[in-house]
């Protein structure tokens, strides 16, 4: 069982590189990232390195734009739930503490609003 919180850039990668290799094997999300990524893994595990680096650890290694390379991935709720389940899973069983519990937070909110920004773009027409 977990027993210390995120502290440092090797929890990180340890958190990345735990979760991802998590999506990689999932029958539901692993193969569309699976599809986007083939080439790309190292490049895009680095880039998460620093993505979640600056918002948990305040070291500010990442600047871009998050959300346009999701943009239209076919993807909905259901892949989002999944997603959620398998980074609160990965989570809970590595780390306990106010940096693991905002990990989940920011996870949760990034997965709504990616959500909802590419139904927007899908049907621009319902709004």
């Amino acid at each position: 069982m977990a027993t210390l919180d995120i502290t440092n850039i090797e929890d990180i990668k340890l958190l990345v590189n735990t979760f991802y290799e998590k999506v990689q094997n999932d029958n539901l999300i692993g193969p569309i990232f699976n599809e986007k990524m083939i080439g790309r893994w190292p490049e895009h595990l680095e880039k998460m390195y620093r993505f979640w680096q600056t918002l948990l650890l305040e070291e500010h290694t990442y600047s871009g734009s998050p959300f346009p390379p999701h943009k239209h991935l076919p993807v909905n709720q259901t892949h989002f739930d999944r997603w959620m389940e398998i980074f609160t899973e990965t989570v809970d069983s590595l780390f306990v503490g106010k940096l693991a519990e905002e990990a989940k937070l920011r996870a949760a909110n990034m997965a709504y609003m990616f959500n909802y920004k590419i139904e927007y773009f899908r049907n621009p027409g319902n709004q």
